[in-house]
């Protein structure tokens, strides 16, 4: 039988998964090209490569709050900021029919763990 914290941890352990791919690209800037369509080159390219760094904090956080129950509302915090942000953002795009549509559909998923482990965070 699934605890409450057992699956705490996991719905953790799914958003930090989550947030794996884009966080790489600060490590290979190539995966540009795989993940948005955009080069590793040029000014989309370094901005996409930052934004690997911006996603490997959101991974950190996610990965250490599912063992650091003292981290839990600040991770769910970061989280939601970066899952609700992009698809507000898509939103707004009129949910255009392209690369990025894989990643909202991630994070329209991600909204289920991420409304888990807030509810736990901050009012369990």
């Amino acid at each position: 039988m699934l605890t409450m914290e057992t699956i705490t941890k996991l719905s953790w352990t799914i958003l930090a998964v989550i947030h794996v791919m884009p966080a790489l690209v600060l490590f290979v800037p190539d995966l540009t090209l795989q993940l948005y369509d955009v080069p590793s080159d040029g000014d989309m390219g370094i901005l996409f490569t930052h934004r690997g760094g911006l996603f490997l904090g959101v991974f950190i956080a996610a990965f250490l709050a599912g063992f650091m129950p003292d981290m839990r509302r600040l991770a769910s915090v970061v989280v939601a900021i970066s899952v609700i942000s992009f698809l507000f953002v898509y939103l707004r795009a009129g949910l255009p029919d392209n690369s990025l549509r894989k990643i909202a559909i991630i994070d329209v998923l991600a909204l289920f763990p991420l409304a888990w482990v807030t509810w736990q965070s901050w009012f369990h």
